[in-house]
């Protein structure tokens, strides 16, 4: 598994307890559902670093 750099985010109270609720529903916590969020945004954009072959949900 690849190292994991710690991350301090600001963000809307309103939005992030809309992301907690998407965890819940996904069985995800929520630092794993926004790790998941990032790397769909990625691949979806073409930016994802080659070096980054796995989805978050398999490691």
């Amino acid at each position: 598994m690849a190292a994991k750099k710690p991350f301090a985010l600001r963000i809307d109270e309103r939005l992030m307890k809309a992301v907690e609720k998407w965890a819940e529903d996904e069985f995800r916590s929520a630092n794993g559902q926004i790790e998941w969020i990032i790397h769909e945004a990625l691949k979806k954009s073409g930016r994802l670093p080659k070096t980054v072959k796995n989805d978050p949900d398999k490691e």
